[in-house]
């Protein structure tokens, strides 16, 4: 059941040239309607804002029950991610380009979150996806993403080669640049530029794919969400692997990265009448071309 907010976080890209304006006036406008402001530490300490609390990523999702991001895509994700354990909802609100995950543009920021703040909005919930880089059966990095974990080949080599199981089944060697493991949320990512399908978020599955496949035959599956997939390299030399923006670099061969569904989700709330499909039809321009 929707509510009426208290505390808000806000948290914004703060290395974008002109941000601290635009985060004092989000700021007051939220004040203005009653509701406590307290500014991410970091966005606080880099644009010199100090008329609210300063309060770090545990902090705000312990004491806050809202949080406005003003960025990108990049700048959600990697908060999404601190606040996922805590179950604090999101708001998003693009700068420049419209956002799959941040979806409110700055000119009208006002009239969209006037009623969600209110109480009055749509909301929906978002899988993540963690797993663990094993070497010599021990966890040598642990990870949790939004979008995908992605197992790329180095600089200087041709390519890699991947043992794909899922759960207890084996069922690939891939040899390609690379392979993502995408959730419904990352399948409009990196996934996308790959060849994979678009997943709509209520869908429990991932998205395996290959990145610039040396076998064409090796072709982009949806998996169902349940199990756990493991991706061994088997050669290729310096591959790293990516959850989200967290990195480890030059694998060994027989490393083994596992990916699985996390036991926490992101809660994002849109303006009513929000749709998935409208988000799609503008950031992909599929209405060009219609009269």
């Amino acid at each position: 059941m929707a509510k009426r907010f208290q505390h808000v976080a806000i948290v914004g890209k703060h290395q974008a040239r002109g941000i601290r304006p635009v985060l004092e006036e989000i700021a007051q406008f939220v004040a203005s309607q009653g509701l406590e402001v307290s500014l991410e530490r970091d966005t606080a300490l880099n644009t010199g804002i100090t008329a609210y609390d300063a309060l770090d990523n545990d902090e705000l999702g312990q004491r806050c029950d809202l949080a406005i991001v003003v960025g990108g895509d990049g700048t959600m994700l990697g908060f999404a991610r601190e606040m996922a354990r805590h179950g604090t909802p999101l708001v998003g609100i693009n700068q420049g380009r419209l956002g799959f995950i941040t979806d409110i543009s700055i000119e009208h920021f006002r009239e969209a979150l006037s009623p969600i703040l209110a109480g009055d909005y749509d909301a929906e919930q978002r899988a993540m996806l963690e797993g663990e880089v094993w070497r010599d059966n021990a966890i040598i990095f642990e990870g949790v993403a939004l979008n995908d974990v992605v197992v790329s080949r180095g600089a200087t080599a041709s390519m890699v080669e991947l043992r794909v199981d899922v759960g207890d089944e084996f069922v690939a060697n891939m040899r390609a640049d690379g392979v993502i493991v995408a959730s419904p949320t990352g399948s409009t990512a990196y996934s996308l530029s790959a060849g994979g399908p678009i997943l709509h978020p209520s869908i429990a599955g991932w998205v395996l794919v290959p990145i610039a496949s040396h076998t064409l035959s090796n072709r982009p599956i949806v998996l169902p969400d349940l199990g756990e997939v493991s991706l061994e390299i088997v050669a290729g030399r310096d591959a790293s692997v990516n959850f989200d923006m967290q990195s480890l670099a030059s694998l060994l061969h027989g490393d083994r990265i596992t990916v699985r569904r996390s036991a926490h989700k992101v809660s994002f709330l849109h303006p009513k009448g929000w749709s998935y499909y409208a988000t799609l039809r503008r950031k992909l321009r599929w209405y060009e071309g219609v009269s």
